[in-house]
């Protein structure tokens, strides 16, 4: 049985309406192939859940029209997110997720049909989720009328590695992997905020990080650094606007040109040091260690929540994980000049928060 494999090609930005199918054409390709397909079967009380195939006009024994239709509507929804502002990594994954459904002989314009798909593939409860969270957009879009199941998913404990776990990956890496990682674990900034960092957002003066480009709906902020971080930036060359990018390019990296080395990096680190935790951190890993040692440090989720910019608390109790760090001594101080800040930072001293109080910066080194 056949049925249709959606990929966008182009930016959807550059979509008229005006000119119905034959613009569609332009960004999305249509692959028929063949899988059977299971859906439910009723008698009064759901019975088997195994094996009973859609109707077959449903699926690509379908008309060409058909398959112009379904293009159509991944095109529209897609078109409509655009407009409504939404990031084109959003886009592009739920629009798969969608097309993926389509595959599974899903009827996205009708809910039944979603959750018979859902009830049927042998999908993780936290996939489910994201499939759901994908549908719900486009039930949004189209005003279809559908109450959301509810996906039960227990939530994983999160992999905290050691800091010198972290440290070893950065200085095992080449320079440019090694420095981005370095940013990561200084800012908890996350990947696409990373990546689109600017040399204008680099303050060397007062070592600060500017994260200008913030995803998910969160807030821009700057945020301090240790003198490590800067130097490590200072080291790269200054090829384009953007720190990471390749020489001479005008735009952000992709996320995989900073992924692949970074893994290879990783499963070699974590044999030649024979840790196999090496492997469980990924980008994300940093924000995550950052915000559990900010909030160690400070005890402050406030000051947690402004660092990660986020809007909400319950976001950041997400990140903020309770390990039992066993009681450490400090020299505290806070420095009135930026003489005075200097001196202490070339002593060791590390930046914990700005005091707003007594408008001065705390810093501290163990005893």
């Amino acid at each position: 049985m056949k049925n249709s494999s959606l990929t966008i090609r182009e930016d959807v930005a550059s979509h008229n309406h005006s000119q119905g199918n034959n613009a569609s054409d332009r960004y999305i390709s249509v692959h028929a192939h063949s899988r059977d397909c299971q859906v439910c079967e009723t008698d009064g009380v759901l019975k088997n859940l195994a094996q009973v195939k859609p109707p077959k006009e449903r699926l690509a024994g379908a008309t060409k029209l058909e398959n112009e239709n379904v293009k159509g509507k991944l095109v529209e929804y897609a078109w409509k997110m655009k407009k409504r502002g939404q990031a084109e990594s959003t886009i592009k994954t739920r629009t798969y997720r969608l097309s993926v459904l389509i595959r599974k002989g899903c009827d996205l314009m009708n809910p039944d049909s979603f959750e018979t798909v859902l009830a049927t593939e042998p999908w993780t409860p936290a996939n489910k989720r994201f499939f759901v969270s994908a549908y719900i957009s486009f039930t949004k879009a189209f005003n279809i009328p559908w109450i959301p199941i509810r996906i039960r998913c227990e939530r994983k404990e999160v992999f905290i590695p050691l800091e010198k776990e972290l440290d070893a990956l950065i200085s095992g890496c080449g320079r440019k992997t090694a420095t981005f990682l370095q940013v990561l674990k200084t800012t908890g900034a996350r990947l696409g905020e990373a990546a689109k960092l600017k040399w204008i957002d680099i303050n060397t003066v007062n070592n600060t990080i500017a994260i200008n480009s913030p995803e998910k709906g969160s807030r821009a902020r700057t945020i301090k650094v240790s003198g490590k971080t800067i130097a490590m930036l200072n080291a790269l060359p200054k090829t384009s606007q953007y720190v990471f990018s390749p020489r001479d390019s005008q735009y952000p990296p992709k996320t995989r040109s900073l992924q692949a080395p970074f893994a290879r990096s990783r499963k070699r680190l974590a044999r030649s040091l024979q840790n196999p935790r090496l492997n469980q951190i990924h980008f994300h890993t940093f924000r995550h260690w950052f915000a559990t040692m900010l909030y160690a440090k400070t005890r402050d989720p406030l000051y947690v929540k402004q660092q990660l910019g986020h809007k909400r608390l319950e976001n950041t109790e997400l990140y903020m994980h309770l390990i039992d760090f066993a009681p450490e001594e400090y020299v505290v101080k806070r420095p009135r000049t930026s003489k005075e800040e200097d001196e202490l930072i070339e002593a060791g001293f590390q930046y914990v928060r700005f005091d707003q109080k007594e408008t001065v910066p705390i810093y501290r080194k163990r005893k």
